[in-house]
């Protein structure tokens, strides 16, 4: 008997350069090339001609003539799972974007279904009204109609038990691709910065990332370095405040940096790291923060105090950002370096990661239908998951007309 076939859908595709998911497929790929028959659905829209290739670590590449993000993601993920179904026993999607599609798959076909909800992306600032509503739809239908769902933080775990009663499983990602990296003379000149102390933040430069408020308690910190790398020219919110903050002497603004050699120099010689991600799941920037054994100071949301075990400083405003900066010391810095590294050795290796996959795979294949949950939190007020900062198990309409 052969190996069994594995369809990835749902990345921008393979070499990796462009995110989470990329990185995870990349990972999957490497680790569990040997197990399966791996094809990985690329958008062609993102790799030049000469970059397109047939094979990729063992995994067969096909590519969509389709953007993979933004409104392009629903068709892309669409037709890469319609290409998907003809030669694949497993579909592993990345993504809730053409989640509207697999009623039929299940219906017409015995392909098992395996899908990451990739956050509570539903509630993401950066959507307009018509993509909440199109995602926080493909989200239930995501879940519904896959054989198993994947969250990628336990809190989001919480959230699927208490929404769709079903056990979705925990799976987060790995950070120790990372390196740690030593600056040479070329370094210095180039990055002039990393002679000083500095705090570091990579991300997406989107409302929800809260960018506004980490560079707002910068600015009244003359003494005190940021580093912000994203892509600042992607939306008007990045554009106003790059030309806003580009002139301030203590904050220094880059444009998204795709070599790993660079980025992990940038973060892994920084004194701190800065989180300010307020929705989604276990963020990739953040655990390979951890890795890097940065000490890290995040925004106050349980995700983020999942991820970091609770063991991290938090921060919910500028003024309380300043407030921590100020008065940290230099204990209680080395105290958060050195928990940080400890839970990502534990929790974030990509070997672990792609066991947990390959056990995922396994099951999927062996079962017909997915295991199911009545959770009990349903019964507790409103008022009490407030006091406890989890409020975003609250079920909105449908947790008040069951209670």
């Amino acid at each position: 008997m052969g190996k069994q076939r594995i369809a990835i859908i749902g990345t921008v595709g393979l070499p990796a350069k462009y995110g989470g998911f990329e990185t995870l497929a990349d990972h999957l790929v490497t680790h569990l090339s040997s197990k399966y028959d791996f094809t990985v659905y690329c958008s062609k829209k993102k790799y030049s001609k000469e970059e397109q290739i047939n094979t990729y670590k063992g995994a067969k590449l096909e590519y969509i003539n389709l953007e993979a993000n933004g409104v392009q993601s629903i068709p892309y993920d669409t037709i890469s799972i319609l290409k998907a179904l003809r030669k694949n026993d497993v579909l592993l999607i990345l993504g809730v974007a053409g989640a509207w599609i697999l009623p039929f798959v299940k219906l017409f076909t015995n392909k098992k279904i395996i899908i990451s909800i990739d956050g509570i992306e539903w509630k993401r600032d950066k959507w307009s009204l018509f993509a909440k509503l199109y995602l926080w739809w493909a989200e239930k239908i995501a879940v519904r109609y896959s054989h198993i769902d994947i969250s990628d933080n336990e809190s989001i775990q919480d959230y699927t038990a208490l929404r769709y009663e079903t056990l979705s499983r925990v799976i987060e990602y790995g950070a120790d691709h990372t390196l740690q990296v030593s600056p040479n003379q070329e370094d210095f000149i180039k990055y002039p910065f990393m002679k000083n102390d500095y705090a570091v933040k990579v991300c997406r430069i989107e409302p929800e990332n809260n960018v506004h408020i980490v560079l707002e308690a910068f600015e009244q910190l003359p003494n005190s370095n940021l580093v912000l790398v994203g892509n600042w020219n992607n939306s008007e919110y990045g554009k106003n405040l790059k030309e806003k903050y580009s002139k301030v002497a203590n904050i220094h603004i880059y444009d998204p940096i795709y070599n790993q050699r660079e980025i992990d120099l940038i973060r892994g010689n920084a004194t701190l790291y800065v989180h300010g991600h307020s929705a989604g799941g276990t963020n990739p920037s953040l655990v390979e923060a951890m890795f890097l054994q940065l000490p890290i100071i995040a925004f106050n949301v349980s995700y983020n105090k999942t991820t970091t075990e609770n063991k991290a400083i938090y921060f919910s405003n500028s003024e309380e950002l300043v407030a921590k900066l100020e008065n940290v010391s230099k204990t209680e810095m080395e105290m958060v370096r050195k928990e940080m590294k400890s839970i990502a050795m534990r929790r974030y290796t990509w070997k672990k990661i792609s066991n947990q996959y390959d056990l995922l795979i396994k099951e999927a294949i062996a079962i017909d239908k997915k295991s199911s949950v009545f959770p009990e939190i349903k019964k507790l007020n409103p008022e009490f998951l407030k006091e406890y900062n989890l409020s975003h198990l609250q079920n909105n309409h449908l947790f008040y007309e069951k209670r």
